[in-house]
């Protein structure tokens, strides 16, 4: 099992050969469920996210592998139990796609990728679908799933004209906010209506989110990738003043917010000597 296949047909099928002996022989293979496997390829699923994030070619294609194993290990359960063959799965996505692309594989005619995106969903409601929300994932993380809720939405029409109007709806919302928490800074802690004005504290500040994720659409950016990045800035800054504060012979927490501030700026600078 040591030859490497140079077609991607032959590799493929390697795989597959692989995981049948390991279902067969290995212990821990042939104990997996679809329930097992689920929290290990959501894992999978984000180092691949990491390593694009990173622009690391090699990790993508790593982790493009363990994920691939994961679809044929996922297959090989669904045979054993009688629910579906990987043949029935290849053969499914096939056809989505063929179907789903009638400008390509039929007559219809599309313009740019917006005409495409709105073909699709209108397919998607022809297959069934009740809601152009409807394949959103529920398990999605938040701001993920306000981005693809909003780019749904986008494709009935349900969307703002232009980026100005989205930004007033930011301020807006930043509006309801700050009023909203004036409100329950006013209530004491004990009062009967403080918890229901910290709930609708709380819903302003979703609503400014939600918000502000649609304006990074407007301006092309993603609102996930943008706030990884920002994340990704913040623990390398932090962790570099961390390393200065220990070279000077000090503790972050004896230290003022203040003398904090002067390190995290000589970092922003560049000048960490």
């Amino acid at each position: 099992m040591t030859n490497q296949d140079h077609s991607p047909e032959s590799a493929f099928l390697r795989l597959v050969s692989i995981m049948d002996e390991l279902r067969e022989k290995c212990p821990w293979d042939r104990k997996q469920t679809v329930d097992s496997l689920r929290h290990h390829t959501i894992e999978e699923t984000y180092e691949l996210a990491d390593a694009i994030l990173e622009g690391d070619w090699k990790g993508i294609r790593e982790e493009l592998g363990d994920l691939m194993l994961h679809i044929v290990f996922y297959a090989k359960i669904g045979s054993e139990a009688g629910r579906f063959t990987l043949t029935e799965v290849l053969n499914g996505i096939c056809e989505k796609l063929i179907h789903r692309h009638p400008h390509i594989y039929g007559d219809v005619k599309v313009n740019n990728e917006e005409d495409v995106k709105r073909n699709w969903e209108k397919l998607k409601m022809k297959e069934g679908k009740t809601s152009v929300l409807s394949g959103v994932p529920k398990a999605l993380p938040a701001l993920v799933k306000a981005m693809r809720l909003q780019e749904k939405a986008k494709q009935v029409g349900f969307e703002w004209e232009h980026r100005g109007q989205v930004w007033d709806k930011v301020k807006e919302e930043e509006g309801e906010l700050m009023s909203a928490l004036d409100h329950a800074g006013s209530l004491d802690a004990q009062a009967p209506e403080y918890e229901s004005a910290r709930a609708h504290v709380e819903e302003e500040f979703g609503d400014l989110l939600f918000s502000l994720v649609n304006y990074s659409r407007f301006i092309g950016i993603d609102a996930e990738m943008a706030l990884e990045r920002t994340n990704r800035k913040f623990m390398d800054r932090f962790t570099k003043m961390e390393r200065l504060a220990n070279d000077d012979g000090r503790s972050l927490a004896d230290m003022s917010l203040e003398d904090m501030d002067a390190i995290w700026n000589r970092i922003k600078t560049g000048n960490q000597t």
